[in-house]
C-alpha cells in the first residue's frame, strides 16, 4: 500500500472485496431509482431518454437496466412510457438522498469546495457503511453547534 502501510490481515481480504463488489452493484441501481426520483420531481415523469441523457449511456443501456429494476421490484414501466417507482424503489431512493446528503454536507463540515463535495459525495455514499454515516452526521452537526 502506498506510503508504507502494512496489508491488511489476509482473512479480511475476501470480505472486504464482497462488500467492495456488492457495493458496486448497488451502485447503478441507487443511481438509477435516484435519478428516476429526481427526474419525476424536476420533470413530472421520467422517460429512459432522459435517463440515457443524464447518465451519458445508450437508450439500450438503460433499457436493459431498467428490466432488471423492474425484476427486481424497483419500478414499473411499459415501452413508451414514463417509469415509475414502486413503493421499494421510492424508499430506496429517498434512504439514497438522504445518505448523499449525510455524505456532502460531512465533506462540506470539512471545509471542501460545494462543486468537490458533491461529486466526492456521489461516490462515497455508495461504499458508507451505516456505522460511520453516523460518524459523519455527528461530526456535522457538532461543528454546527447542535449537539
Amino acid at each position: 500500500m502506498a506510503g508504507g502501510a502494512a496489508l491488511p490481515p489476509k482473512e479480511n481480504h475476501a470480505e472486504t472485496f464482497a462488500r467492495l463488489r456488492d457495493a458496486h452493484a448497488r451502485e447503478v441501481t441507487e443511481d438509477y431509482v435516484e435519478m428516476i426520483a429526481d427526474l419525476i420531481v424536476e420533470e413530472g415523469e421520467a422517460r429512459a431518454v432522459s435517463l440515457a441523457e443524464r447518465f451519458g449511456v445508450t437508450p439500450a443501456t438503460v433499457n436493459n437496466t431498467i428490466k432488471r429494476l423492474e425484476r427486481d421490484g424497483f419500478v414499473s414501466s411499459r415501452p413508451y412510457r414514463s417509469i415509475f417507482l414502486t413503493d421499494a424503489g421510492q424508499t430506496l431512493a429517498d434512504k439514497c438522498r438522504d445518505r448523499h446528503k449525510i455524505v456532502y454536507d460531512f465533506l462540506i463540515a470539512l471545509g471542501l469546495d460545494a462543486q468537490i463535495a458533491e461529486f466526492d459525495a456521489e461516490g462515497i455514499e455508495h461504499h458508507v457503511s451505516a456505522e460511520t454515516l453516523d460518524v459523519f452526521r455527528a461530526f456535522t452537526k457538532s461543528s454546527k453547534g447542535e449537539i
